[in-house]
């Protein structure tokens, strides 16, 4: 312990120095006489000696550009041809087309040979390598996108090459106790797939087994390709697909589908949201709020200026103050909506088909046809849309519309789409189908109101997939469309008390047809959180739905109290009515642990008879499982549960892992150099025996943070960085190796052949590279995270001198174990 007291004295006076050192001097010469150490004359700091100077070779370095974390890269450094004492960072084609540069700015640049390029030419352009990070400063006048909260295409990564299975299984068995008989049931589904660059190969799956009827069923649903397009926001797909069309009905076919992706675009370029247009006196601060709310603030020249990057997902009225360079100040408000399909001004989104309607059994059903659907935003106001489905001869369709926001009023938008059709053996067809839409935010009143749809159609008006429900019974009765609205509400009372905050919502859809019965369906919620004889967080909850569909109606409510009595820990009461049947059952539910959560209920069920009913959910690192248990006196005891998860295999290895329901998510395949049980993102994932590990559900096109948490890992795992981020297209899988070192921990102490010493400062790697301890005064050295036998290089002087072999044996007694480097 005094030697390793002795090594932390010394090393903390070290990093003292090398930072108290004056970072803006080219050259910087420590003294050695401050350092605690015996032989001065053999110490090697040349390496600080130089600003921001690094000993020419090709490193491995994590890349931050503007501040932004991106992914690894390897650096090579070599020696300025105009000065020795100068080190300079090659960047190469590819990195430098990632770095999403204007072509103004590339022309500054200079070329030393095929393939090292030195941006430092460009203007205010600065590297900096600090702690195995190479950041990159470029101003935003060089940059071709100005969105600091958004990663640019060229930055956008594809993934590696590699196989996926994902998968949910349920099952369920239960016992009728009064006529003694058991059932059980098991059903699967998921998706099956390959990555290749830039394209992604899927199959559906689904199966099912009933022991009713003994039938075991199992399908592959469809099978398609696609690939995105980042430099045009858009998706190709190909093979089975299922129609997204903002005009048209949904249909499903075998063909190719191209589509804009506003996924791909910034978030604050997603969806519709206004312009802001004004004139500015002089450089002036515009700065837009809501209530007292900024949420955006900028400078803009003096003229005329258009603010079009405003986040969709702002709604209501803005204010909007212009601050000039002489203090004068002007004020307006902007009110928005959203409505599907408003289109920014100036941007046009696109979806186009080809193919043929495809059964389920994979069989074409149907003629070829053309599907296409538009929307183009014409000014700050208006949105024009439409598009057109067109077979040749036995059934065409074409729509067309306007959208308006109409300022406090809210947002409208107004279609008619006219079908023509010919069954076999009758006369062509024509109908009409029309459309109104309606949404408003009443920020003053704490209110929305979404008036989702009115929809007229004609009794010979069809969409394709009703033609073809007519035209061949192999398809699905879907019925003939007459009349459809929805609306939708919801408001906050007393929103600015939180003990008397009430959040209501309302809801009514009527849909009928002219060839069967109609259906109708009301809901009401409303919830409330409150405190009760001082105990805070108190919840109510109050939820009324009724449907009616063919003469019967189905009525259901549910009252649900919760109060917390401890930490993620809460008890509650529930009571259900549905028909004529009411429950009353008392609960404990206990999410304490992100990765158990269970919830208990008992009370009186069906007919006051005596319920029990539980639920836990387990995340594992290989699948996430679900259990489930309900008995009712005299009727009934079930057993159910659940696995979801999947198989990600690369050419790294492979790994089972936890995953959503959700199909084409990307993911990220970890690589801690073959240490196991390292803990990733809160724990939610653990590296296998191999050291692979599977990071799931990650957000496409949006920068990802994948974490070692270094607090959760085994004391004698060591790791030179912990954090890394990546974005990643559509399904991609994403590869990401850290460094990381597995061991013993001990004190040495390293000697050369001729019995000196390394000099003090040298450092010592492992086979992987990775920095496992620093030399010290006298060769003492705190050796972290290596095996017995291992093989370590000994590196000063910009080179590696000799090596140094861990003995095969290393008692817990040993205070110092001597170690020649050879």
């Amino acid at each position: 312990m005094k030697c390793r007291r002795k090594w932390l004295v010394v090393n903390l006076t070290f990093l003292f120095f090398v930072h108290s050192s004056h970072a803006n001097d080219n050259f910087v010469e420590f003294s050695v006489d401050a350092l605690d150490a015996s032989d001065r004359n053999n110490i090697d700091l040349s390496r600080f000696s130089e600003t921001n100077f690094v000993s020419p070779a090709t490193y491995l370095l994590d890349l931050k550009i503007n501040g932004k974390s991106f992914s690894q890269k390897k650096i090579t450094y070599i020696l300025s041809p105009e000065n020795e004492n100068i080190s300079l960072a090659c960047i190469t084609h590819d990195l430098l087309n990632s770095l999403a540069i204007k072509d103004s700015a590339l022309k500054l640049i200079r070329k030393i040979d095929e393939n090292c390029l030195d941006i430092t030419t460009i203007p205010s352009v600065r590297l900096e390598n600090h702690g195995g990070i190479l950041d990159i400063t470029i101003p935003q006048a060089w940059m071709k996108y100005s969105d600091p909260d958004w990663v640019p295409p060229e930055r956008w990564d594809h993934g590696v090459p590699g196989l996926l299975l994902d998968y949910n299984v349920t099952g369920n068995t239960a016992r009728q106790i009064k006529i003694r008989r058991s059932t059980q049931n098991l059903s699967i589904y998921g998706q099956a797939g390959a990555n290749l660059g830039a394209w992604r190969f899927r199959a559906d799956y689904q199966g099912s087994y009933s022991s009713d009827n003994h039938i075991r069923d199992f399908d592959w649903d469809r099978f398609y390709a696609y690939r995105p397009l980042p430099m045009y926001a858009a998706r190709l797909t190909l093979g089975e697909i299922y129609m997204n069309s903002q005009v048209f009905d949904s249909v499903r076919f075998t063909g190719v589908n191209l589509a804009s992706d506003e996924r791909m675009l910034p978030p604050n370029l997603q969806g519709y949201a206004p312009q802001i247009r004004g004139i500015a006196k002089s450089n002036a601060k515009v700065t837009v709020s809501q209530g007292d709310h900024i949420i955006y603030e900028t400078t803009v020249p003096a003229g005329p200026f258009n603010i079009q990057d405003l986040d969709s997902a702002v709604r209501g009225e803005l204010n909007v103050k212009v601050e000039e360079q002489d203090g004068s100040v002007s004020t307006f408000q902007v009110n928005t909506a959203n409505i599907p399909y408003l289109t920014r001004p100036g941007y046009i989104r696109y979806n186009a088909s080809v193919g043929r309607p495809s059964l389920y059994n994979h069989k074409l059903d149907g003629p070829l046809f053309y599907s296409g659907d538009f929307s183009w935003g014409i000014s700050n106001s208006w949105s024009f849309y439409g598009g057109a489905m067109l077979t040749g001869r036995n059934y065409n369709a074409w729509s067309i519309g306007l959208g308006r926001d109409m300022n406090f009023l809210g947002a409208l938008s107004a279609d008619a789409t006219q079908s023509i059709s010919k069954l076999p053996g009758e006369r062509s067809q024509q109908g009409m189908s029309f459309k109104l839409s309606y949404a408003k935010t009443f920020d003053k009143y704490n209110s929305t109101i979404t008036f989702a749809g009115y929809r007229f159609s004609q009794k010979k008006f069809r969409t394709l997939s009703q033609f073809l429900s007519e035209r061949d019974q192999n398809h699905n009765d879907y019925g003939r469309d007459k009349e459809m609205y929805t609306i939708t509400g919801n408001k906050t009372l007393w929103a600015d008390h939180p003990d008397l905050r009430t959040m209501i919502y309302l809801t009514y859809t009527h849909h009928n047809y002219w060839d069967r019965a109609g259906q109708d369906r009301y809901g009401f919620s409303a919830a409330r959180a409150f405190r009760l004889a001082g105990i805070e967080g108190i919840t109510a909850n109050l939820s009324l739905f009724r449907s009616s569909y063919r003469g019967r109606r189905d009525d259901s409510l549910s009252l649900t109290f919760s109060v917390p009595i401890g930490n993620s820990r809460w008890a509650g009461y529930d009571m259900q009515v549905k028909g004529s049947n009411n429950t009353h059952m008392v609960s404990y539910s206990d999410n304490s642990d992100d990765n158990n959560l269970w919830r208990m209920r008992a009370g009186a069920g069906y007919r006051g008879k005596a319920a029990v009913d539980g639920y836990y959910q387990h995340r594992a690192r290989m699948a996430e499982m679900n259990l489930n248990m309900s008995y009712q006196q005299d009727n009934f005891l079930s057993l159910g549960g659940s696995a979801r998860g999947g198989l990600t295999a690369t050419r790294f290895g492979a790994a089972m892992h936890n995953s959503s329901t959700t199909l084409d998510t990307a993911r990220i395949m970890v690589d801690t150099s073959g240490v196991a049980s390292v803990p990733l993102n809160d724990e939610r994932v653990r590296t296998n025996y191999f050291g692979i590990g599977v990071v799931p559900d990650v957000v496409s096109y949006r920068s990802f943070d994948t974490r070692v948490d270094v607090d959760a890992m085994d004391s004698n795992i060591e790791i030179s960085r912990a954090i890394s981020t990546n974005t990643l297209t559509e399904g991609a899988i994403g590869y990401e190796r850290f460094s990381v070192a597995q061991g013993e921990r001990f004190l040495a102490v390293i000697r050369l052949s001729d019995g000196s010493y390394p000099p003090f400062g040298a450092e010592v790697f492992n086979s992987d590279g990775i920095n496992v301890s620093m030399v010290m005064d006298d060769g003492i050295t705190y050796i972290s995270g290596v095996k017995t036998g291992e093989k370590l290089a000994a590196f000063w002087e910009g080179k590696i001198q000799c090596y140094i072999v861990v003995p095969q044996e290393l008692t817990g007694d040993q205070t110092q174990v001597l170690m020649p480097c050879q």
